[in-house]
């Protein structure tokens, strides 16, 4: 049997527990009971062999201050149980089970006792007992089909045995599975290039590295990393670090670093983006699936207070829209490279589409992106398929950083591959995931990555291909002036009164202004300010409102236009920028600005100048119109053709509907 069906079989079997559920529990909250159970029977399963000769060991080294580490070398595990029970034994005495379960759990070493927690199981017990099922559901975990003995499951199934009855819970909760795990193929294909360079120096004997997730759901990606690596090395250690806000994930996460018998006190729980667990470290690797399209309002304020200390922080180069929070995981996960001096860091991440462009020149996602290009940091953007995630269907991107590409052929460079055609359809959908990457397209992608050549659908470029200098091109304001009657009855406008002070309850009453500017032709039009004051002025005069020319400028605002065969405004001598005419343009970095203003706007705006204090460097990363492949439209014939045969098919249906 394959290891994916294995797990299948098993997850379902487990998951089939849950009809014991029903009536006291709806189906929204089978989770609350069969996640924790399940670890919990893994606990069992493992600490079985060695569950007397903990019992004795505990006998005597009880009262010493040293029993935590005795009891651990009794166990063989890096936790243990003294209780007497088991889930075996539990079933020796029906009529206490509640009792004895709570002596149980209470009987397992702290670190399993901060995973128990964190599944709130306590209240689960409770509703059990009371309702009379929780032997029924502790008998059945004791089944052959809950045997979850290591010699029975192995670490990596029961890894994938944990996510698939999280998909199963989420589903059953119409909940979002995909916050919680990344598809294994996907995994697979980001530990095969995050390790791509280095299969040489962790080639050595007793090869120590850490890796760093800051989202690390329920630890998936940490562990198919440190199963690559003991495939490469068995001598290899990889010390996996990771943090993770969603409570029963976290909880996951750290039984089964216990149950792998690393280190689980490394893997936090907390709010990555407001309280990070891991401040000033850095790591060998990082890689992440975190959650995107999500606004951080709730962090806000603990983001932005970091953003004050500029770099001496995570979030120096720049702040995301507050509608999705996805690059302050990129930049948390910047942050923790180490200094190429000391070795350097890789970073694999994955991100939907909205990194690769969002944003205009000087806001904080083209701030991010401008750092990270700047820095030499980006080595390439794998486009995967559509479809491959549980909880989306929308393009997703692997971005793969460095900070120790100089003096390789990847200086100054970004590969990027476009892999969105390589997988193949699922005979069953899960969620929205109707694709997999099989095992040949990781190879194939692999591959291109690290023959870093081109060809259709890899492609590499400069550094700054990506950049753009985005300038303000200005022109002259130009007015011309008339008194027709449509611009003097604008004085006469409620919301116009009310703003100029000119009018309203002042003297001369408006009306009295109207009078005196119909006397001036109103069907000329002035293209010089001057020439048109004087023309009020006298107008003005003959009506004796000589005294309030100072209201000039209110009149000139309703009695203008702008126009392009008018004289230009200026002001100090220098022409007025006309804000209706302000465009922009946004020239590539690696072309001359003024070479490109003459040949691109000048020929169309002869007046036009370039404000070059709003100037600003912006970068983006147009991914799909690298790829772009024009396709023909089909002639007109062939989709009249296409058209009539669906017509001819219909009257066929509804000639057998009617019997005509």
């Amino acid at each position: 049997m394959s290891l994916s069906a294995n797990v299948s079989e098993k997850a379902a079997l487990i998951w089939a527990i849950a009809d014991k559920l029903t009536g006291v529990y709806k189906p929204h909250e089978y989770g609350e009971v069969i996640l924790p159970l399940t670890v919990i029977r893994r606990f069992d399963c493992i600490l079985a062999d060695t569950k007397d000769a903990v019992l004795e060991k505990y006998e005597s080294v009880k009262n010493l201050p040293m029993r935590d580490v005795l009891l651990r070398n009794a166990s063989g595990k890096a936790f243990y149980n003294i209780s007497k029970f088991t889930f075996e034994r539990l079933l020796d005495d029906p009529d206490n089970i509640e009792a004895n379960f709570r002596d149980y759990l209470n009987g397992f070493s702290d670190n399993v006792q901060d995973i128990l927690q964190k599944f709130k199981f306590d209240g689960q017990i409770t509703t059990m007992a009371n309702k009379g099922i929780l032997y029924i559901v502790i008998k059945e975990f004791t089944t052959p089909k809950a045997n979850l003995h290591p010699d029975v499951i192995s670490n990596l199934e029961m890894g994938y045995i944990f996510e698939e009855i999280i998909r199963r819970f989420s589903e059953s909760h119409n909940e979002d599975a995909g916050q919680h795990y990344t598809p294994r193929e996907v995994i697979q294909l980001m530990v095969n290039i995050l390790f791509y360079d280095d299969n040489d120096m962790l080639s050595g004997n007793n090869v120590a590295k850490t890796i760093y997730d800051p989202a690390c759901g329920t630890g998936g990606m940490l562990s198919v990393a440190e199963e690559y690596l003991h495939q490469l090395n068995a001598s290899t250690e990889l010390m996996a670090f990771g943090q993770e806000l969603n409570d029963q994930t976290f909880a996951i996460c750290k039984a089964d670093m216990l149950i792998k018998g690393n280190n689980a006190d490394f893997i936090k729980d907390g709010n990555t983006l407001s309280d990070d667990q891991f401040e000033g470290q850095t790591f060998d690797y990082i890689l992440s699936n975190p959650p995107f399209g999500r606004e951080w309002k709730n962090e806000k304020a603990a983001v932005e207070t970091e953003a004050k200390r500029g770099y001496a922080g995570r979030f120096g180069p720049g702040l995301p829209a507050a509608s999705d929070g996805q690059m302050l995981f990129l930049l948390t996960a910047i942050s923790k490279m180490k200094e190429p001096k000391d070795g350097g860091s890789r970073i694999a991440i994955i991100h939907n589409g909205s990194p690769l462009f969002t944003g205009d020149a000087g806001s904080g996602p083209s701030e991010i992106r401008k750092y990270i290009l700047e820095h030499d940091l980006l080595e390439a953007i794998i486009a995967l398929p559509n479809d491959i995630f549980y909880n989306t269907g929308i393009a997703t991107y692997i971005w793969v950083l460095s900070n120790k590409k100089a003096g390789t052929r990847r200086e100054g460079k970004v590969q990027l591959i476009n892999a969105n055609g390589l997988y193949e359809k699922r005979r069953k959908a899960l969620g929205n995931k109707r694709n997999d990457i099989p095992e040949s397209a990781i190879q194939e992608i692999t591959r291109l990555y690290g023959d870093f050549a081109e060809s259709e659908i890899s492609k590499i470029f400069d550094n700054a291909d990506f950049g753009f200098t985005k300038i303000t091109v200005e022109r002259p304001l130009r007015y011309n002036y008339s008194t027709a009657e449509e611009r003097i009855q604008r004085l006469s406008e409620t919301d116009v009164l009310d703003d100029m002070r000119g009018f309203g309850e002042y003297n001369p009453p408006y009306r009295l202004w109207q009078q005196a500017l119909r006397t001036i032709d109103q069907t000329k039009n002035f293209d010089n300010r001057t020439e048109f004051y004087n023309e009020v002025k006298h107008a003005i005069d003959l009506a004796g409102l000589s005294g309030y020319m100072v209201d000039f400028d209110i009149v000139e605002q309703f009695c203008r236009q702008e126009d392009d065969t008018s004289e230009i405004v200026l002001k100090r001598g220098k022409p007025v920028p006309s804000t209706a005419k302000r465009d922009t343009e946004n020239v590539p970095l690696k072309e001359d600005i003024q070479a490109y203003f003459e040949r691109d706007v000048l020929p169309f705006a002869p007046d036009a100048w370039i404000d070059e204090k709003k100037s600003k460097v912006g970068y983006e990363i147009p991914f799909t119109r690298y790829f772009y492949r024009y396709e023909a439209p089909k002639p007109s014939e062939e989709i009249m053709q296409e058209i009539l045969a669906i017509e001819a098919e219909l009257e066929g249906a509804l000639a057998e509907v009617f019997g005509a």
